[in-house]
């Protein structure tokens, strides 16, 4: 069942905080291009949910101690965590909080397939938050690093929280790996430098923000500054060995051709051929036909609770 109570107490075009990797979100305040494609954004962050959806799970887990009356999942997406959380609390009230109502309208959509109770709410990131609380547990995944003053909206999020709640925060872990370091063709280590080129764009994404402020990204030292206890952080594997089933192995695609599209300035002329054999579907060593194609990575849960 779906409960979904689109609250429209921000501006549509001001986009969510979905993010997948270090390439691809887009909640930066902005305005978005009329024609860009939602349908297929949506795809492709349901797609990574699903294909993260290990440590999802796992992280989830730590929680089950709680017994929350409401729970908010800040950026949600296309809403595969919120419906996560809607599954393992059943008896809480589960909010998933985006600026996008297209991901909003694809929550609603996966929580009806998948019998959970889940209500929808558009906000702007962060501007939108102070109309959101009280929650005992609030979860945000790979979105604070969109915001330029990332201390500032960990502390918002605290003040979301009932004495005693949870705040959440998914960020860092290990870069991707879905490949051998020599694929038999280019040169060894193309994944190693996808993470120096990846480096340099995150970095320069980060200090494009408006309103950046440099910290030290010590999370949990940041759950504390911002007024919360029992700060720790875990980090939690998703390890799809090969071969690949369908879904891994096109999110594997779709990484990489995402990657083609936005490092291509940072990578080298032998770099670039070997991503666009990779990307031949008609290559037999092309990710659709590699059997030696797998997925390994880790995503890191930073926890903090409110003074009780």
């Amino acid at each position: 069942m779906t409960d979904n109570d689109h609250t429209h107490d921000g501006n549509p075009s001001q986009s969510g905080n979905h993010h997948h990797g270090h390439d691809h979100g887009h909640a930066h305040g902005h305005t978005p291009d009329p024609d860009f494609d939602w349908a297929a954004m949506a795809d492709l962050l349901e797609l990574e949910g699903e294909t993260h959806s290990p440590y999802v799970q796992q992280a989830v887990a730590e929680l089950t101690h709680l017994t929350p009356r409401r729970i908010l999942d800040i950026g949600s997406g296309p809403g595969v965590a919120a419906c996560r959380l809607a599954a393992t609390f059943p008896q809480a009230e589960v909010t998933a909080v985006d600026g996008a109502p297209e991901l909003l309208a694809r929550a609603g959509e996966r929580a009806g397939r998948l019998g959970v109770r889940l209500r929808t709410q558009q906000a702007d990131f962060p501007e939108g938050l102070t109309g959101l609380g009280p929650a005992d547990l609030v979860w945000s995944g790979q979105a604070l690093h969109h915001v330029g003053d990332q201390q500032g909206v960990v502390k918002q999020l605290a003040g979301l929280l009932e004495p005693g709640g949870v705040l959440a925060v998914v960020e860092g872990g290990l870069p991707a790996r879905w490949l051998p370091r020599d694929l038999g063709f280019g040169r060894p280590g193309l994944q190693e430098r996808f993470d120096a080129a990846q480096a340099d764009r995150f970095s320069r994404m980060r200090a494009e923000l408006p309103g950046s402020v440099a910290v030290v990204e010590d999370w949990p030292g940041m759950l504390r500054a911002a007024g919360l206890t029992d700060a720790r952080s875990r980090t939690f594997l998703v390890d799809h060995p090969a071969p690949l089933a369908d879904g891994p192995r096109q999110f594997a695609r779709r990484s990489l051709e995402r990657a083609r599209q936005t490092l291509a300035e940072l990578l080298d002329a032998e770099d670039r051929a070997t991503l666009d054999r990779l990307l031949d579907p008609a290559d037999p060593a092309g990710v659709d036909r590699r059997t030696d194609l797998f997925l390994l990575t880790a995503k890191t849960v930073h926890f903090g609770t409110a003074a009780a």
